[in-house]
């Protein structure tokens, strides 16, 4: 029978407002709030295939002197993606990926900025060993607006990692 493990974890990515805001920009590098995401996953990895599931869900706290001294507040983000990657043999893979984010809308002194966020993302990699301690990785990704707010995009990567 083929080797079989399964592992669960969470996390909790927590974000401050730091960087420099200015109440009178209407864009900033800061955001003047505080974000706080809970994240779950599990793996699943059974022979040479790797099975994994991950959610998440971004949660704000209002902006109370946003651009021009308006409160500025947003909904929960919510993500889900699922990831089925294929072991050669070490340091050679390849992986497909899928995903869906979808809520974020914003108000603005109460009014609905109607900007709720939909997206569908997907993409497929593999990792190229070139060494015992050296390889690539090579990604394409795709994102797709599923709300009237956002923009479709295709990302093409590639990175090297070192080993010693």
């Amino acid at each position: 029978m083929a080797d079989c493990e399964t592992i669960v974890g969470a996390g909790l990515l927590m974000q401050f407002p730091t960087g420099e805001y200015f109440s009178d920009k209407l864009i900033n590098l800061g955001s003047n709030r505080y974000t706080v995401t809970p994240q779950f996953g599990v793996v699943h990895n059974r022979g040479k295939w790797s099975m994994e599931l991950s959610t998440s869900a971004s949660f704000y706290t209002a902006n109370d002197n946003y651009f021009n001294g308006k409160r500025h507040e947003e909904d929960p983000y919510l993500i889900g993606q699922g990831h089925l990657i294929y072991t050669f043999m070490p340091g050679l893979w390849l992986g497909a990926s899928a995903g869906y984010g979808y809520g974020g809308e914003s108000t603005i002194d109460d009014l609905p900025a109607n900007d709720r966020k939909g997206n569908l993302g997907f993409g497929l990699s593999a990792g190229i060993p070139v060494s015992r301690n050296f390889g690539f990785k090579i990604a394409y990704i795709g994102i797709r607006t599923q709300e009237e707010t956002g923009s479709d995009n295709d990302t093409f990567t590639i990175g090297c990692s070192l080993q010693w």
